[in-house]
């Protein structure tokens, strides 16, 4: 089934004329509205424009014309500014908001030729890890447990993004991670996915909710489709303030090279207490996929590890509370009239935002409030610095790091939802990289003992994607993970 293929075997069957663009987007709008009305995955769907892209990919093609994403259909996070089309960011607060421009990073998926297939769930403003807030539903996790028809959550905040391309129904998508917004569902969907350093993918275009921590990213079903989107998706681009200018290299290249003398750090921190034993499991057996490539392993500490959550969930609220102050109903956002001026900001504010999104709003108004500022905010700074550190100290002996992903697999809808605090412990693993800006890739490497996927997590220096690619292809070729999830293009198990 042409829903099957990965981006790199879709690229060849294209460029070998084996299949049409339109033949292969055809076949991914069929599968959409056969599975979406299900999984929910998707909260616009652009058919025509889709079409009308294949067909121009492939009068290229027919040109001889070769680019890097030519032809291949994509889910699009609504929370990247597409021009002319919805971008809600699962919020009411913005609804009918279509935007006049186009965000960097999809613009330079366009540019290479990649055809949008529509635009994908979020938990709203990406502030969640369950993908259970989003203002227009959640998302349904195409994996089920065995024997078990009850309905798992994708993770979050991408798991729009992660359903889609587990279920077939997109070869790739974006996803933004603030905290673990794409390695976590990544994992719980059985999919790769990677956080690229902060600075490599622009945010320009790109609802905001952390500044300082949001970063986009590829989440595709392979390390090396990881690879080709990603060389789409990086670059300097001067509107964003944070964008880093250096080269950016060919990731896919990586994959597969020589781990030979690859030195790869074990930080004993990332052993949580009550840490299933089949996650701990999975971790060893990754450790030994490694050193059989050639890699040395070397145990190493990140003492400040355990402050991560704790500090991110003062400095992302307190950046959330900033960004948002914006949707007042009056510069932007939906608007609900009230007779006084303070009345309509209540009224448009209460009815356009979230449960999730209200309570981070208020806990980052908190924090940075005056006589709570230096008690909070400022010391969260600093032990942030002190995860840097820490990172930065580990990569004076070690290449990269290898870790879980997640401290679970995927768990059912309802579950842990009415305890914020379970529910923000499922980055405790994502998170403190994130605050260092450092980049992390998730990889599928097997299943627990309801069938399941689990992933592991590699995390490397800054800038340094390349060598996460290699060492991720490593493990990937090594789990020879196949396993489908029971709702997929063509199949309903």
């Amino acid at each position: 089934m042409l829903t099957d293929l990965s981006i790199a075997d879709g690229l060849r069957g294209l460029r070998g004329k084996e299949f049409s663009a339109v033949e292969l987007t055809t076949a991914h709008l069929d599968a959409i509205a056969a599975l979406n009305p299900r999984l929910n995955a998707y909260l616009t769907v652009t058919a025509e424009a889709a079409l009308r892209g294949a067909g121009a990919a492939d009068a290229a093609l027919a040109r001889g014309e070769q680019a890097p994403l030519g032809g291949i259909p994509l889910g699009i996070k609504d929370l990247f500014c597409t021009e002319g089309v919805r971008t809600t960011a699962a919020s009411r607060m913005l609804e009918n908001f279509v935007p006049p421009y186009e965000s960097t990073v999809t613009r330079q998926l366009l540019r290479d030729g990649a055809v949008f297939l529509g635009k994908t769930n979020l938990d709203e403003f990406a502030m969640g890890s369950s993908n259970t807030n989003s203002a227009f539903g959640p998302v349904e996790n195409p994996w089920h447990r065995t024997g078990d028809d009850a309905v798992l959550v994708p993770g979050g905040s991408s798991g729009g993004s992660a359903a889609a391309v587990a279920a077939r129904i997109a070869m790739g998508a974006t996803g933004t991670d603030t905290g673990g917004s794409i390695r976590q569902p990544a994992s719980f969907c059985g999919i790769a996915g990677i956080k690229p350093t902060y600075g490599r993918c622009s945010r320009w275009g790109v609802v905001a909710f952390a500044s300082s921590l949001d970063q986009p990213g590829p989440m595709a079903r392979t390390v090396e489709d990881c690879a080709i989107m990603l060389r789409s998706m990086a670059g300097y681009d001067a509107r964003d303030s944070t964008s880093v200018d250096r080269p950016v290299p060919d990731y896919a290249a990586a994959c597969g090279r020589s781990l030979k003398g690859v030195r790869v750090g074990i930080p004993r921190e990332y052993r949580a207490d009550g840490m299933p034993s089949e996650i701990e499991a999975l971790w060893q057996q990754g450790i030994s996929w490694l050193r059989d490539a050639g890699c040395e392993i070397v145990d190493v500490s990140l003492p400040h590890t355990q402050y991560g959550l704790a500090t991110y969930y003062i400095v992302a609220p307190a950046e959330c509370s900033s960004n948002l102050a914006r949707y007042d109903g009056i510069r932007y956002g939906r608007r609900v009239e009230a007779p006084t001026l303070d009345g309509l900001y209540e009224a448009s504010r209460e009815a356009g935002f979230g449960a999730e999104v209200k309570r981070r709003i208020l806990i980052g108004t908190y924090v940075l409030s005056s006589g709570y500022y230096d008690a909070y905010y400022l010391r969260a700074q600093k032990v942030r610095s002190l995860i840097l550190r820490d990172f930065t100290e580990a990569y004076r002996t070690v290449d990269a790091l290898l870790t879980p992903t997640a401290p679970s697999a995927a768990f059912a809808l309802g579950e842990n939802m009415d305890d914020p605090i379970k529910m923000y412990l499922n980055d405790i693993f994502t998170v403190p990289a994130s605050m260092a800006g450092m980049p992390g890739l998730s990889v599928p490497a097997g299943l627990d003992h309801q069938g399941l996927p689990l992933g592991l997590q590699l995390l490397g220096r800054p800038f340094d994607e390349e060598t996460l690619f290699a060492l991720g292809s490593a493990i990937e070729q090594a789990a020879d993970f196949r396993r489908l999830p029971s709702v997929t293009a063509g199949r309903v198990r």
